[in-house]
């Protein structure tokens, strides 16, 4: 089996491969991109998130390919910190093959490592891949936020 490699993102190296994913998310998620916004926008808040927290914001490599990203954050939610997963992706290609179990697994481990016991994520409720593969890994539905454009999840470590 091929071992998948976690690699903190350097904007300046994966400028183009970071904006291709989150780009990637969108139409998986929403069926177009145009939510996305402006490229310079979401690089410069992806500079200023890996600069408070660099072993959230990472690209999944396998075999020499980056075949996924991880945007995970700490932050405030109902008085308590929590830890977030501001996106989950991989590539096409790399979905259904348990990949995702992996990328969770190190999610799951940098919160653990900062000391928060409950995890959030909003998903696109038109995703069912995705929320079907959110329950799988024992994460549960709060509600609706942002008029309804978005589920929020939590789960328990």
């Amino acid at each position: 089996m091929i071992k998948i490699n976690f690699e903190e993102i350097d904007i300046k190296k994966h400028r183009d491969t970071v904006v291709e994913f989150r780009k990637g998310s969108f139409k998986v998620s929403f069926g177009d991109t145009s939510g996305f916004g402006e490229e310079e926008d979401y690089l410069r808040w992806l500079d200023k998130k890996i600069k408070d927290f660099p072993e959230g914001f990472v690209l999944v490599e396998e075999d020499g390919k980056y075949i996924g990203q991880l945007e995970l954050t700490i932050r405030a939610y109902e008085g308590i910190a929590i830890g977030y997963v501001n996106l989950y992706y991989l590539i096409p290609e790399m979905r259904g093959l348990g990949k995702g179990k992996e990328l969770h697994d190190y999610a799951k481990k940098v919160f653990l490592n900062n000391k928060v016991s409950e995890y959030h994520l909003r998903v696109s409720p038109s995703n069912t891949t995705a929320i079907k593969f959110y329950h799988t890994i024992g994460m549960e539905e709060i509600g609706p936020e942002v008029d309804g454009k978005v589920i929020r999840l939590k789960g328990y470590l």
